[in-house]
Order: structure tokens, then C-alpha cells, then sequence
């Protein structure tokens, strides 16, 4: 296949994904093992969803407490090689970097720069009036009802005419300018990526300093993230795990560097590192970013779910989620995009983390019983993770 070829059919593959439907799963059941205990257990769990018709290439998990950390990875990191996958590999962390821009917002709450009531109106008087009201608070817990820019028609076709099309990240809720709000704010959870593009620039317009410069100045640099950043282009750091499109059923197509950031920016753009993400949630999930006053109101939960859904039952926090498993409770996020499916999560107190990487998306639309089997799985490693049995 021409790479021309390649990078369309490989926009078409995200488009279809952006414009599906959001709805929440329901809690999935246990995967094979019941108990999932025990080394060898784990292990063929993460091997057999990796060879399942269909499935990632490559998976890694981390599992870390307070007896160590151990790494579970099934598959190659790159199958023209055949490396298996590495923590410190690159990767697209997709939604998950939802989570990085309410701990700037979080931080800068905490700091008294901005106010979780702060309204778009205050903050961003340029976007449309009819958005006025909506406050930092629901952009970040999903209650906003701002349509969802990446959903919208004219930003479909431009990234269709050509993946590597470099949009201007601050303008992408233009594509949605002349939309009204699909509910009055407040009063039902819609996740959408227009809400963590105006975070991010709330966050730009209370201190006049780029975002990225944010990300590294309140979180990179105070959880010691040394290979985490926010790129606009499609080129990956390397090492990397190669990220795939499983939709034809002949040989995976590596679709790492089809797609540019740009179009994602605050909402899913960050490349890290299942080491760096494993720090990250440890200091997001367990508050060491803010005071308890933040902590505690990051932590009203309403019902809703992430993208994809995680294990357990969910709910939503502020650019956070709560996942109650069969096990207990974990906080944490998880995301999608074109090759890549994270989850990371951590105990509320950020003694125990899993991240959980997978390098295919799967999303409910396209394959429901791969996702399904998938939360089961994480769901055992979250049990794993919480008996201090990893």
C-alpha cells in the first residue's frame, strides 16, 4: 500500500472513531481467571489478548506498590523487529492527557490563578456568547455541553484531505463557533475533546504563559517526567511502541506517524512513556500537585464514564476518574486513538499504579468484544495490583 493510501485510509480509520458514539459500557465481567493472582497468570491473560483474531500487536502493563514494580508485556514493540515493549518506550497517550490539563487547571486553581467557577466568559470572552456560562468546573467533569469539535464536518474533512494537516490548536473550537450548546451546563455528562482545548486555554489566558510551557513548569517538572511532551507534528521520539491499525485482517499497518497532533493538542496530543505515565498517576491520582481543598473537590463525582470505559463501574471526577472494581477503588483515566489504548490508574493515595498500554485501538464501535475482554483484563490487573499480589 502507498504511503499516500496509507495515511487516507488511516484518517478515514480516526474519523469514524472521532464520530462515534460515546455511550458508556457497562461494567464488564471477568476474563478467564476468576483469581488473578500469581505471575504466570497475568502473563497469559495479556498473551492471550494479544493473540486473539484482531487483536494489539503489542501490550505493556506496569504494576507498581510498595514492594516494587513489575512489567508485563505480550507481543512486539515493533513487528518488523519483533521487540518486545519496553517502559521506556514512546507512545501516544491519547486521552489520557485529559488528565495532564486538569492538573494545570488543578494547580493553577490551588494557586489562586483561576477559580473552578470561572466562567468562558470571563476567561475567553473571544468564543461565542452562547457559551458564557459555562464554568472551569463542567469543562472539566464533562457537564459542559460544548459540542465536540473533533466531531464536527469541517474538521473531518480537512483531516481527511490530509493527515498532516497542521491545524492551529488555539482555534480548534472554531469548527464549532456557530453550534449552541447541546444542554444547559450542569445538567448532563457528555464527554467531549472541545472541553480540555478550553481548559488549556483558560489556563493560557489566567497567566499569559503558553500551555506547554505549563505542562512542563507544573507537572513534568515536579513528577520528574523527562520523556513526556506535547508535540504538533506526527514524527514519534524513539524508541517507541509502533502503534497499529488491526482493521484489515491481513498484516497489521503501522499507523505511528500517519496522523498529527496538532488537531488534538490539550485533549490527546502528549507523547510519554509507560515509566513516565506510571509517576504520573502516582502524583496525580494521590494529590501531590495541590492541596486537599483541590483534592477534595476533584473528587465530586457525577455518573459517567471515560473513553473508552474503564474497568469496573465508572465515574467522573474533574479530569479524573473513579473506577470501582470488583477489588476496589482505583483513580485514573483512559483514552484512544488511531494505534494506541491507554489506561493508567492508582489508588487514591498514589501507593499503587498500573498503566496499561496496548498499541491498536479499540473502541466499542469498531471491535465491542475486544473491548469488553480488554476491561475484564484490566480489571484482573487492577485486582493484582490492589492484593499486592503483582
Amino acid at each position: 500500500m502507498s504511503l499516500r493510501r496509507s495515511r487516507l485510509r488511516a484518517a478515514s480509520v480516526l474519523a469514524v472513531c472521532l464520530t462515534a458514539g460515546l455511550t458508556a459500557l457497562p461494567p464488564a465481567t471477568a476474563g478467564a481467571a476468576a483469581d488473578p493472582s500469581g505471575d504466570q497468570t497475568l502473563q497469559r491473560q495479556l498473551d492471550d489478548f494479544v493473540h486473539r483474531p484482531g487483536g494489539p500487536p503489542g501490550a505493556i502493563a506496569v504494576l507498581q506498590t510498595e514492594k516494587g514494580t513489575r512489567v508485563v508485556r505480550a507481543g512486539a514493540a515493533d513487528i518488523r523487529t519483533g521487540r518486545p515493549p519496553r517502559p521506556d518506550d514512546h507512545m501516544r497517550i491519547a486521552s489520557t492527557a485529559k488528565a495532564f490539563s486538569g492538573a494545570v487547571a488543578l494547580t493553577l486553581v490551588d494557586h489562586h490563578a483561576l477559580r473552578l467557577d470561572d466562567t468562558l466568559g470571563k476567561r475567553l470572552p473571544r468564543l461565542p456568547a452562547a457559551w458564557r456560562s459555562v464554568t472551569l468546573r463542567q469543562l472539566l467533569n464533562h457537564t459542559s455541553g460544548l459540542p465536540d469539535y473533533s466531531r464536527s464536518e469541517g474538521f473531518i474533512n480537512e483531516l481527511r484531505a490530509d493527515p498532516h494537516h497542521h491545524f492551529d490548536s488555539r482555534r480548534l473550537l472554531d469548527y464549532v463557533a456557530g453550534e449552541p450548546l447541546l444542554f444547559k451546563p450542569g445538567t448532563q455528562y457528555r464527554y467531549s475533546n472541545s472541553d480540555n482545548i478550553a481548559v488549556a486555554l483558560m489556563a493560557e489566558a489566567a497567566t499569559h504563559t503558553p500551555y506547554e510551557n505549563l505542562l512542563r513548569e507544573l507537572v513534568y517538572a515536579p513528577l520528574r517526567l523527562h520523556s513526556t511532551s506535547l508535540p504538533q507534528g506526527s514524527r514519534m521520539p524513539k524508541p517507541y511502541l509502533h502503534g497499529y491499525d488491526v482493521s484489515s485482517p491481513a498484516r497489521p499497518e503501522d499507523v505511528s506517524e500517519v496522523i498529527g497532533m496538532s488537531g488534538v493538542w490539550a485533549s490527546g496530543g502528549i507523547v510519554s512513556t509507560p515509566a513516565d505515565m506510571t509517576r504520573f498517576i502516582r502524583g496525580y491520582a494521590g494529590g501531590r500537585l495541590y492541596g486537599r481543598t483541590a483534592v477534595e473537590q476533584q473528587r465530586q463525582w457525577v455518573e459517567g464514564a471515560s473513553e473508552p470505559a474503564g474497568p469496573g463501574r465508572n465515574s467522573a471526577g474533574l479530569a479524573v476518574f473513579r473506577y470501582e472494581t470488583r477489588c476496589g477503588v482505583v483513580l485514573g483515566h483512559t483514552g484512544n486513538t488511531l494505534g494506541y489504548t491507554q489506561l493508567i490508574a492508582a489508588t487514591p493515595d498514589g501507593r499503587r499504579s498500573l498503566t496499561f498500554s496496548v498499541t491498536a485501538q479499540i473502541t466499542r464501535s469498531a471491535d465491542a468484544e475486544g473491548l469488553q475482554e480488554m476491561r475484564a483484563v484490566q480489571e484482573n490487573f487492577v485486582c493484582a495490583l490492589l492484593r499486592g499480589t503483582n
